[in-house]
């Protein structure tokens, strides 16, 4: 699975909705794009029923890290990712701020074009560690 992220998908981490204007604690538009293009690592784990994803960025040339862990399934044809919990470096990310984060990052027209699941792919989900898919 690590390989093929490195080499398919553009990730964009987002800790929190960004802002015109920054707002105190809120990044600003030009700080989301610097994480886009700025993530130097990417490592994904299958933990019991839950996903792990630790991802290593610069931002304002400083060394930060996203760490996410959640839960796969399908809906409508389409990835779903239900955060559990996230941390940037060692600061929690309230629940709340996670899950309106990940929400607004899967409606994006651009990545909901890329959670598209092949058409005979009806579930996905992760059971004792492993990928289990099933089909139509």
């Amino acid at each position: 699975m690590n390989s093929y992220l490195a080499s398919h998908l553009d990730i964009a981490p987002q800790a929190a909705t960004p802002a015109p204007d920054g707002g105190p604690g809120v990044p600003r538009a030009a700080d989301v794009e610097q994480m886009r293009s700025s993530v130097r690592d990417v490592k994904v784990q299958m933990e019991g029923d839950q996903v792990h994803a630790y991802l290593v960025f610069d931002l304002h040339g400083k060394e930060m890290s996203l760490d996410l862990v959640g839960r796969l399934g399908a809906a409508d044809g389409y990835l779903k990712f239900e955060p559990v919990s996230g941390h940037i470096g060692s600061l929690p990310i309230p629940q709340s701020a996670l899950e309106s984060a990940v929400k607004q990052l899967m409606a994006s027209p651009v990545n909901r074009e890329k959670l598209r699941l092949p058409s005979d792919v009806s579930d996905l989900r992760i059971e004792n560690g492993e990928l289990v898919t099933t089909y139509r």
